[in-house]
């Protein structure tokens, strides 16, 4: 178990009051870490970490300020960040013809400036927790819709997720050589707020599932363990990845 433990280490988990970002926080929880959730709304994070057992951050991660309460909650409290996980996301869909100027400048504040800002005044803490045998570790949440061209028409989000792993890439570059590991994570379909409009309704998400070459939507595990191994001794030597967890979506593009 010591080569998968994330035992005492300190975690920050961005858009961690639902979805993604909750299976995720809920794992490293349940692994013995001190973890920290932000999310918008306050009362919806305040409600998770009391279930969950973490801290709670009300932060919108889109704007300065709120980069900055979060940066500055936690370094209140911690000498070192051992993981940070981005998750906070945006997406948006609308028909190409109608598709609005507004819904690209959204999402590429909270999909890619929000991942790059965040990680940028985290590096302190980075830092002070990073070594040569235990690097400090990022993890970016992409999506499979940045790898291969989506069946919506979600042009903004998969441009921003497509972003998000380039800049993994490059932060991974830059930052190796502080001990510091950059990986992203690419989701397939999982129970979010995101894909509630699909797999809410028993018909489409039958649909959905039998796409998925292992022909199953996504369980809580397997977000939470994939962030957990990057997050390990385990995952050490992984850095500049980026890992579908998609039950094999992307193996036919």
């Amino acid at each position: 178990m010591s080569l998968f433990s994330v035992e005492g280490k300190t975690v920050v988990v961005t858009g961690g009051s639902r979805g993604i970002g909750r299976m995720i926080a809920a794992g490293f929880v349940d692994a013995g870490a001190t973890v920290y959730i932000s999310s918008r709304k306050a009362a919806e994070v305040e409600k998770t970490a009391a279930e969950l057992g973490c801290v709670a951050v009300p932060a919108d991660l889109s704007t300065p300020d709120g980069v900055s309460t979060l940066v500055e909650a936690v370094s209140a409290r911690e000498e070192r960040l051992d993981v940070l996980v981005n998750n906070a996301g945006a997406t948006w869909g609308a028909p190409l013809e109608e598709y609005p100027e507004h819904a690209f400048d959204k999402l590429w504040g909270v999909n890619v400036k929000g991942v790059f800002y965040l990680t940028q005044r985290f590096l302190p803490l980075l830092r002070a927790a990073a070594s040569a045998e235990d690097p400090a570790r990022v993890i970016n949440i992409g999506s499979v819709d940045g790898i291969r061209v989506p069946a919506l028409e979600t042009y903004a989000y998969s441009t921003t997720k497509a972003a998000v792993h380039m800049l993994t890439r490059q932060l991974a570059h830059r930052l190796a050589a502080e001990s510091i590991t950059v990986n992203a994570i690419a989701p397939g379909p999982f129970d979010s707020k995101m894909m509630a409009f699909a797999l809410d309704d028993p018909g489409t998400r039958d649909a959905i599932a039998s796409s998925v070459p292992l022909g199953r939507i996504g369980r809580p595990e397997d977000m939470a363990g994939t962030a957990i191994y990057l997050a390990s001794r385990a995952g050490s030597y992984l850095t500049g990845a980026v890992i579908p967890v998609d039950g094999g979506i992307t193996t036919h593009g």
